[in-house]
C-alpha cells in the first residue's frame, strides 16, 4: 500500500492520477532487468563466444545496425570524419564526434563502442572524453597508442609513431579511474604493426596496456593475410579479451577467430562504404538521366525514410497530447 502525508497525517488515499502515474512507473521498472548498454558490451567482451559489431556513423546508420540483428555498433572514425567530409586526422574535433555518437545512442538499444583515436590528446582529454560519453549513454571507448594528431591506419606509406608506452597506460589508468559505471570499457588498440615494429612490441605493449587496466585489447593489422593476428593469439594466451578488424584480411573464415580465441570482431567501415557506392550509382544516374525513373524502384521508399524516423510514434504521441480540433 502506497502512503502520502495529508494535513501532517499519513494516509492511504490515492488520488487517481497519481494511481495512473504508479502504474506506469511499475511498468516501466520492467525495463529495469534489460542490462545497460555498459554491461552488454562488457558480456560481449568477456563472451566464450566469438562476437560482432557493426560501424555505423549515424543515427540512422546505428538504426539499421541494430535492426539487422547486430549485438552492438561500432563508432567508427574514419566513417564519422568522412560522413563529415574531412580526412580521418582528427580534422573532426571531439566536440564534433560526439554529437554524432549522442543521435546514435538515442537512436539505438544496443551498446556502441567508439573509435576515439588517440583519445583526442593527452591523459587529460582522454578522462574528460570518457565523463561525456557515459554521459551519452556510449559503452565504451577504444583508444590507441599513436600520437595525436593521429594517422588513419590503413593509408599507405605514412609514417605511424608511437606513444610511450608508460605514457599510455597512465592514459588508460586515467580512464578507468574516471569513469563512474563499473562496466565501461577501455579498449586498447595496439599498432605496433601498422607501424612495422612487429610481435614483440605488439606483445610487449599489449601486456603493459592490459596490466593498466584496459579491459580488452584491439590487435590491428593491415596485412591481407592475417599472419600477425595468429602470431599474437598464439602468444598471448588469452591473457585477458581480443577485439580484431579484419577490413585487409576479409577472406579468413570466421570459425579461424573462433579458434584462435578472438573475443569480438568489427566489421569497420561496410556501411560507409556500401553508402558511397549506392550514393555514386544514384547521383550519376540521374545526372545522366535527368529523369527518376530509372533509379527510383533501386532506393528505398519514402515511407522506409519515416518509419526509421519513428514517425509512427509520434502520430500516437500528437493524439495523446494535441487537442483534437
Amino acid at each position: 500500500m502506497f502512503l502520502r502525508h495529508v494535513n501532517g497525517r499519513l494516509s492511504n488515499a490515492v488520488s487517481p492520477k497519481t494511481t495512473e502515474k504508479l502504474v506506469a512507473w511499475l511498468s516501466s521498472s520492467t525495463s529495469a532487468s534489460i542490462p545497460k548498454k555498459t554491461t552488454q558490451l562488457r558480456k560481449m567482451l568477456e563472451s566464450p563466444e566469438l562476437e560482432f559489431i557493426m560501424e555505423a556513423h549515424n543515427g540512422l546508420s546505428a538504426k539499421i545496425v541494430q535492426e539487422a540483428g547486430f549485438k552492438g555498433v561500432w563508432g567508427s572514425g574514419l566513417s564519422i570524419s568522412a560522413q563529415l567530409g574531412v580526412r580521418d586526422s582528427n580534422e573532426a574535433s571531439w566536440t564534433q564526434v560526439m554529437e554524432v555518437m549522442e543521435f546514435m545512442s538515442d537512436a539505438t538499444d544496443i551498446p556502441i563502442l567508439l573509435d576515439a583515436d588517440t583519445g583526442y590528446g593527452n591523459f587529460n582529454n582522454a578522462r574528460r572524453l570518457v565523463t561525456k560519453l557515459e554521459q551519452r549513454g556510449i559503452a565504451g571507448a577504444c583508444i590507441e597508442d599513436k600520437l595525436f594528431p593521429k594517422t588513419n591506419s590503413l593509408l599507405d606509406g605514412r609514417a605511424q609513431p608511437l606513444a610511450d608506452i608508460n605514457e599510455f597506460c597512465a592514459k588508460i589508468k586515467a580512464c578507468k579511474d574516471t569513469q563512474t559505471d563499473p562496466d565501461f570499457s577501455i579498449v586498447a588498440r595496439v599498432e605496433a604493426f601498422i607501424a612495422g615494429w612487429g610481435l614483440d612490441e605488439a606483445l610487449r605493449r599489449s601486456e603493459a596496456y592490459r596490466n593498466a587496466g584496459a579491459d580488452a585489447i584491439l590487435m590491428h593489422s593491415k596485412k591481407s593475410d592475417p599472419s600477425d593476428i595468429e602470431a599474437f593469439m598464439k602468444a598471448w594466451k588469452n591473457q585477458g579479451p581480443v577485439v580484431i578488424v579484419p577490413t585487409k584480411y576479409y577472406t579468413v573464415p570466421t570459425d579461424q577467430f573462433r579458434d584462435w580465441g578472438v573475443s569480438l570482431v568489427i566489421w569497420a567501415n561496410h556501411n560507409l562504404r556500401a553508402s558511397i557506392t549506392a550514393m555514386q550509382n544514384t547521383t550519376q544516374q540521374i545526372y545522366k538521366d535527368q529523369s527518376l525513373v530509372n533509379v527510383e524502384n533501386k532506393i528505398a521508399a519514402v515511407k522506409e525514410v519515416f518509419r526509421l524516423q519513428k514517425d509512427d510514434e509520434l502520430k500516437e504521441a500528437e493524439k495523446k497530447y494535441l487537442p483534437e480540433k
